[in-house]
Formats: C-alpha cells, structure tokens, sequence
C-alpha cells in the first residue's frame, strides 16, 4: 500500500509549480483531480514533442485525472465546492488574487473545511509588495539574482530547466505532508502559501550571506565552483572532465597522485581553500599543464586511484543512454513513453497521462450531491 492511498487531492493548477507538487502526491498513491478550462492548461500547449502531447504536460501529469470545468460558471463552482468539502488537499497556483476572488484562496477554505490542507502558490509573498507580480520562471531567476551568480564572466545567464517552479513544487509537496502529518495531531488542516521568490531565494543563501557579511561577490564561473577550487571544468588532451577538490586532504592527493607535484603542497599560495580561489589564475595554469598531457582516460584512472570526484561533461543524448539513469513506463494518449522514475520514490501508482476532460463526466456523476 501507498503512503497517500486513500487521499483526495483537488488542484486548480498550470504550468510546473503546482503540477510537480501534485504528481508527487499521485506517486504516491493519493488521488489528484486536475481541474482545467475547456482549451486546457498552459503546459499542454507548449509542444507536442511527447507523441503528440507537451514535453513539460507528459512530465508532470501522470496518474492525474483531468475534468473540465468553468470555474466562474454558478454550477460547476458548486461542484469544485463539493468537491473540496471531500478532499484532503487543495492546490492552486491561479494568477495573483485570482482564487481569492473566487472564495478559493487557502485561507477561506480552510475556515469552511477545517480539515483540509489548502496550498496556494503565489510568486512572492502576500503580505509583500510584490504581491501582484506576475511570476515565471525566468522573470524570479533575474528577480532573486540567480542569473547573475549563473554564466559566463562575460554574460548572465538562466539555469537551463525550470528551477524556480521546480523547487517551488518541491517546497509546496514537503509542506503539504508536514500539514498532513499536523493533521494526525491536532485534527486541523492547514491553510498554506508557497511563494516562487522565496524558493530562489532560499537556493540564493550562500551568495547572499558572502554578501551581507563578508562583502564579497559571487562572481560567474562557467563550469567552475564561485567559492572552492579546484572545482570544474579542466581540459585534457581528447575532451573535458569535471574535477573536485573539497579539502585539505583531497588537495594533499590531488598534488601528490594527480598533478604529481608534491611542492605545491607547501606552496603558502594554495594552503588553503581560501588561498586557492584567491590566487586560482595561477593555480588554473599549473592545473591546466598536467591535465593538458593526460586523455580523458589517463586523467581519470589518476583521480579514481586517488580516490577523488570527477564526472564528465554530459550532453543530453549523453544523459539518455546514461547507465545510472532510471525509467518507468508511462501512458500518454499517444502511446507509452519512458520517463524518468520518480527521485523521491521506488514505487509510485504508475498512471496515465490524461487526456483533456477524460474524467469529467465520471467526476460529475461522483460529486452530483
């Protein structure tokens, strides 16, 4: 049996954020009814790519069941309305003020139905004044600085996936179980919000923390740690690997096994991680020569001897053929496709992904009274 088998979750949702924190509770086996408009929701339209549904929809949907319904329509209200007086969960990431305006924000609910968990996912906090900002994932990754701790020295730049509504998801899930598990306690749901910007900003801790107290800004390094070194990106003589070293000990391995210059190790230039980063033109040079004479194969049989971290620079077909990399079969109304199996879990309720309004008639007839 599944931890969440038994539990109804109702969403209102688009897009990622709210998406991923309810396929995470449908993997693990709660039931989650996706309310959406009679076009569909946002992601569904964002390509085909998935035999003939969206990337972003395929990804995010499984084991969901879909209805159709106008939200602002008299009748299909007094539906959602019976249908969250049933549910353990509600979620919705609507436009700024949007469910409030319709009695559907976390805070009414939870009044009404003072057992549910009611989750709204905002982009900045409510009691902000930001609060009517519209927020994607692109624009809160500029707004929290992200982007300029991301790149080139020569250009910011995005993280390549949806990382804010990604971590917002995440944030939205874990906090929906800990107001699950409250509710063993005290009998109570919980009103919830989970705000985008305060995601990013959390993943922003340590830029921001060297520049509150220590003055110092985190400079972008391409394929480099801002703030350790050696951490990254070197070059050998048929390709790139990633190297890492973390501390003193794996720096004393790195001379001694890899660059196989045992004086740099009472070189007061590099004694320590600090020193490193600080003098790491000079020491990039050094690193630069011994990697230069070495194939990937040789630099990586020194490292591994040496008991030190590496990895390569991985493309996407890389990633696809990758032998670490595990999947799941999944339905979609164009055929089985393979997903990436769930990080969170083993064993997931393995459903569909839906077509538009498959389950409306059924949900209708379930929640008639």
């Amino acid at each position: 049996m599944l931890p969440l088998e038994g539990l109804l979750v109702v969403s209102i949702e688009q897009a990622v954020a709210a998406p991923q924190c309810t396929l995470r509770l449908a993997d693990a086996g709660a039931r989650v009814i996706k309310i959406e408009r009679a076009e569909g929701e946002t992601a569904r339209h964002y390509d085909s790519a998935v035999k003939g549904t969206s990337a972003y929809f395929a990804w995010l949907n499984r084991g969901k069941e879909s209805i159709v319904l106008d939200i602002k329509n008299e009748d299909d209200r007094g539906l959602v309305e019976r249908m969250v007086a049933r549910a353990d969960v509600f979620v919705q990431n609507l436009a700024p003020g949007a469910a409030a305006r319709l009695g559907l924000g976390s805070t009414d609910l939870v009044k009404r139905y003072p057992g549910l968990t009611a989750v709204d996912i905002v982009g900045y906090g409510q009691d902000t004044d930001y609060r009517n900002m519209r927020a994607y994932d692109l624009l809160i990754q500029a707004e929290t600085g992200l982007c300029t701790v991301t790149g080139t020295p020569e250009e910011p730049v995005k993280v390549g996936v949806s990382i804010a509504d990604v971590v917002t998801g995440m944030n939205a899930y874990m906090a929906v179980l800990e107001a699950l598990i409250g509710r063993t306690k005290s009998g109570r749901g919980k009103a919830l919000e989970i705000a985008m910007f305060d995601a990013v900003a959390d993943l922003m801790s340590v830029p921001l923390l060297h520049h509150d107290y220590a003055r110092w800004e985190t400079p972008r390094t391409g394929l480099a740690h801002a703030s350790i070194y050696p951490y990254g990106r070197v070059e050998c003589l048929d390709g790139d690997i990633i190297i890492v070293v973390q501390n003193p000990d794996e720096w004393q391995r790195f001379c001694l096994g890899v660059l196989r210059r045992p004086e740099i190790i009472s070189d007061t230039r590099y004694a320590s991680n600090s020193l490193r980063v600080a003098n790491r033109e000079a020491l990039a040079g050094i690193i630069r020569d011994a990697f230069g004479r070495l194939t990937r194969s040789e630099a990586i049989t020194r490292l591994e001897a040496n008991g030190l971290a590496w990895s390569r620079v991985s493309t996407v077909a890389d990633l696809s053929a990758h032998p670490a990399l595990r999947r799941i079969p999944v339905e979609t109304p164009g055929g089985e496709i393979r997903m990436v199996r769930s990080p969170v879990r083993q064993k997931i309720k393995i459903g569909a992904v839906p077509e538009l309004g498959a389950q409306t008639e059924i949900v209708r007839r379930e929640f008639a009274r």
